[in-house]
Formats: structure tokens, sequence, C-alpha cells
């Protein structure tokens, strides 16, 4: 099983970072920030444009949140990102041997487990906005 890429944590990363320098955030400033390369933030940013929560300045640069923060949960980060294929978190290895017991039968018995897990963490995303992700920052300061 992969990993969810760090593109989510990025994604909040530079969501807060928009809100709290809403005309300076370039994608050199994020890219600082976060300290990565910035085509990945560009890539990124691409991302959130598409989901309609970002709107970037082209020419002069920079970023402004189209929504406000309290507006925008982790669960929209999450689908914007496209994080997951098909809609489903977890995938299952190919042909597995039909003739064995547990081959046969373990997608189909694992399936309904790895659906409720799924689901409980995106309800989970639902119930915190970026501006909870905010405040928590601020706090910690």
């Amino acid at each position: 099983m992969r990993q969810i890429s760090s593109r989510f944590s990025i994604a909040v990363h530079t969501l807060s970072l928009i809100a709290v320098m809403p005309n300076e955030c370039t994608g050199d400033v994020i890219a600082q920030s976060v300290n990565t390369n910035p085509v990945i933030i560009r890539r990124i940013m691409s991302k959130l444009k598409q989901a309609g929560l970002i709107d970037v300045r082209p020419g002069v640069g920079g970023a402004s949140l189209l929504k406000d923060p309290a507006d925008i949960t982790l669960l929209d980060v999450y689908r914007a990102l496209e994080v997951v294929e098909d809609g489903e978190l977890f995938n299952f290895h190919k042909h597995p041997n039909p003739k064995c017991p547990v081959g046969n039968m373990i997608e189909h018995t694992l399936r309904a487990e790895l659906i409720e897990a799924q689901t409980a963490m995106e309800q989970r995303l639902n119930r915190v906005t970026i501006q909870q992700m905010m405040d928590q920052v601020h706090v910690s300061e």
C-alpha cells in the first residue's frame, strides 16, 4: 500500500500561507516556506485553482483564496489533489490465486473494512478547516 503523497500536506501548508499573506504569496515564497522546488508548488497550486479554492494572478504573481479559510475543509484539499485512484484510497493486488482459500476471498472480505476506514477518514477531514489549522499554528507560536 502506498502512502498518501506529501502533496496533501504541502497543499494545506500552501492554503494556510496564502490565507496569512494573500498579497505576497507567490509560488517562490511558498516554495521557500515549504522548502521544496517551485515546480512542485506550481503543480499543487494548479490543482487548487482547478478545484476553485484559489486564484493565481498571472504576471506579477501571487495567489489568493476564493473561499474563507473557515469554509475550506481538509476534505476539499484531499479531493482537489485527487489523492485517491478511482475514488478508492486502498487498492488490491491483481489476480490472486482463485484456487487458494485466502486468495479466493480476501478482496471481498477486506474491501468492506477498507471502505469503512476510508469513509471514517474522509468524515474526519470534512470536520477540519484551514482556519482551524491556522488557529493551531498561531497557538503553538
